[in-house]
């Protein structure tokens, strides 16, 4: 059997596989949203959302990773149709700077920017690629046993996501774990941690196949903060079940500026975090 037709059965069955497991596992990911207050638990503080800008999106764009940086967004985007991206993206227009294609069959997933390099994880390949932030051209390899899932760093080690309740700090120039927390809220693990942006000493998770962004404590895991970004984007429309949910999230530090999106959607937003009512 040809590579063509390998990869389009690859891909669907990876498709397959995700739908089962969003209706398998919707109750144990979403029920955190509403903490259990007896027997001592503590709820979180929930938080909303204000819309402050809208910004063009490539609905074509299976988004794994994204940063802000120098005025522009970089995007890491996973496929298994065809290959993964990494791309610089114009933020006003969502018009494409600059980008290169990964080969298939590796599946890109989150990245951060260290240094001068940018750092792209693949899904279950155990490969992260490391780009000159400049031109884009590979530099360098790391490997790891498990999934790749979402990246960030705190300014002294790389964080990365599994897609499971636990959190790794890699050295960023061996890619060895340093340590590693389990994130739970009122003691109940929260899994499908995804993609994944570090500010203000809180790490901010996307929970795959929810409305939620986590806010992490990095020394404890536990969840401090949630925020509930229902209504961003209408999932009535009738778009492919596993496109309704957010994936991305990118922080200005010069402006104070967040922005998310999700996968396949048309539209970026730049929020506000706001107390819910």
């Amino acid at each position: 059997m040809n590579s063509f037709f390998k990869n389009r059965i690859r891909f669907f069955t990876v498709v397959a596989g995700l739908v089962l497991f969003a209706c398998s596992e919707s109750t144990s990911v979403t029920t955190p949203s509403s903490p259990d207050t007896t027997g001592g638990a503590q709820p979180v503080d929930t938080f909303g959302y204000r819309v402050v800008n809208v910004f063009p999106h490539d609905a074509g764009a299976w988004t794994q990773g994204l940063i802000y940086n120098d005025s522009i967004l970089i995007e890491g985007t996973g496929f298994y149709m065809g290959p993964s991206k990494l791309r610089k993206v114009e933020l006003e227009s969502g018009a494409v700077i600059d980008q290169i294609e990964l080969r298939v069959p590796y599946y890109g997933e989150g990245i951060t920017l260290w240094g001068d390099s940018i750092i792209q994880l693949t899904w279950r390949d155990g490969v992260a690629f490391v780009y000159d932030v400049s031109t884009l051209d590979e530099v360098g390899r790391f490997s790891y046993q498990t999934e790749g899932w979402g990246l960030t760093h705190d300014g002294a080690n790389l964080i990365m996501s599994d897609g499971t309740s636990t959190i790794y700090f890699r050295d960023p120039g061996t890619f060895d774990v340093v340590r590693q927390i389990s994130v739970a809220e009122n003691d109940r693990p929260i899994i499908n941690l995804n993609e994944l942006e570090y500010f203000n000493g809180r790490i901010y998770s996307n929970v795959w196949l929810t409305d939620h962004i986590v806010v992490i404590s990095p020394e404890s895991g536990d969840v401090v903060g949630r925020l509930d970004m229902a209504g961003l984007l209408d999932h009535t429309a009738g778009r492919f079940l596993l496109a309704n949910y957010l994936n991305g999230i990118a922080y200005d530090g010069v402006n104070d500026r967040l922005f998310v999106t999700g996968k396949l959607w048309p539209r970026l937003y730049e929020i506000e975090i706001v107390p819910r009512d």
